[in-house]
């Protein structure tokens, strides 16, 4: 995920609960003005439920 770091991300997700679905978090991405490439990472994570912020990083960046 090439120029999106960890902190990106995190911002992008501010508010979001534990655990929550893919599409809640693209969801609350767009609604906090998320770069396009962090949204567009989310919304095609090979993952459809996650348990915390560690999860959604590890979903995000470890199959980058």
């Amino acid at each position: 995920m090439a120029g999106k770091s960890p902190i990106d991300v995190r911002k992008a997700l501010k508010g979001a609960d534990h655990p929550v679905g893919r599409d809640d978090l693209v969801a609350q991405a767009r609604c906090n003005g998320g770069d396009e490439r962090v949204v567009d990472k989310l919304s095609h994570a090979g993952t459809e439920k996650f348990d915390g912020p560690d999860d959604i990083q590890k979903g995000l960046f470890d199959n980058a």
